[in-house]
């Protein structure tokens, strides 16, 4: 596997960035919290809480957050998967902001989040988030496979189609979250039929 630390974040890189609860204990306990970490993905994206709001999958009603000054020219998702003890994002820095600030800024706000839901203190996170730098189209379509079929590979669902927390089928299907930008990766793979296959080919038994 490529470095799996990867922290010169330059403009135009797509990075694999993933990290698991702390001790390995879970950070998502319910579809509410699935819904809090989206929400503050999305916001960290640059979309808006009235354009959040309007997705089922990811409103949060009655919501205090405060991640502001947000540029939506900053970064691009391209897929997720949100498992209950670790996440998965596939992000595009388009300019010189560094991914590394909107991890901080989400992380941060999402253990918040937890900490006070779950009247808990201490660390969320296992230490800093994990990133590998893309650096081909084989490795991107790998690392969108893997993406894809965590659920599949924790054994968590059968097929990638039947898990709601991740872009799969955003792709695969016609959700079309607001957040999940898929042109890049669509023209990869060539049509929708072509990523579908190729996802559901991978060998969940492939890790990190």
């Amino acid at each position: 596997m490529k470095n799996r630390d990867y922290k010169n974040f330059a403009s135009g890189a797509i990075v694999h960035v993933y990290n698991r609860g702390n001790n390995k204990e879970k950070i998502f306990f319910d579809n509410q919290d699935y819904k809090a970490f989206l929400f503050r993905l999305g916001l960290c994206l640059g979309f808006t809480e009235e354009e959040l709001n309007k997705e089922k999958l990811i409103s949060v009603l009655y919501s205090r957050i405060r991640i502001t000054n947000i540029d939506k020219n900053n970064f691009k998702l391209h897929a997720f998967c949100l498992i209950p003890n670790h996440f998965h994002l596939l992000i595009e820095q388009v300019n010189d902001v560094p991914v590394s600030k909107l991890i901080s800024k989400l992380c941060t706000s999402y253990a918040k989040y937890i900490n006070k839901k779950y009247k808990r203190v201490g660390h969320v996170f296992q230490d800093c988030f994990k990133a590998v730098l893309i650096e081909d189209n084989p490795q991107l379509m790998w690392t969108l496979a893997y993406i894809h079929m965590n659920a599949v590979k924790d054994k968590i669902v059968k097929q990638p189609s039947e898990y709601l927390w991740s872009s799969y089928n955003d792709y695969a299907q016609d959700r079309n979250s607001v957040i999940v930008n898929k042109e890049l990766l669509i023209s990869v793979f060539g049509d929708q039929k072509s990523f579908i296959k190729q996802t559901l080919n991978f060998d969940v038994k492939e890790s990190l």
